[in-house]
């Protein structure tokens, strides 16, 4: 289910995050994504493992190391965020077993998630960058390089 799923949320709000951010060769760390979100590191750490895992982000070692993205921004759509966090969580899911429940509110409310997964299909990072630049926010200048001996 992803109607208001807060790791759902988190989840594209940390591919957001890195497409803003990293720019199109750029990384951003888990620590600077977790102070932008207003966030603990180790809150957003298995999110993070999740979506590498599934090629959505790559991670990078190293002293410039972070994350970036596993594709092109325009070619990651919301749903295949939802779908990484949703798919891992729906494995040991367990929801209620009253009869009003299974065959009233889980039939209902799964409905609701299929019209929005289908909507969600044609929203891209891209677009929510786009937005992003429309309310004004700027990502930080990058420090030039140095060369001096």
């Amino acid at each position: 289910m992803l109607l208001r799923h807060d790791r759902v949320l988190v989840a594209v709000l940390i591919m957001t995050d890195v497409a803003f951010y990293a720019g199109r060769s750029g990384t951003v760390s888990a620590a600077d994504i977790a102070e932008r979100a207003g966030m603990a590191r180790r809150g957003i750490e298995p999110l993070l493992q999740m979506l590498s895992r599934s090629g959505l982000l790559e991670s990078v070692r190293g002293p410039r190391g972070g994350y970036r993205l596993g594709r092109p921004r325009r070619d990651i759509c919301l749903s295949d965020v939802i779908g990484v966090i949703t798919a891992a969580e729906e494995e040991g899911a367990n929801g209620p077993t009253s009869p009003l429940f299974v065959k009233v509110v889980d039939i209902f409310w799964k409905e609701e998630d299929r019209e929005a997964a289908e909507r969600l299909k044609s929203v891209t990072l891209d677009d929510l960058v786009r937005r992003a630049e429309a309310k004004g926010l700027r990502r930080p200048l990058s420090e030039p390089i140095s060369f001096s001996i």
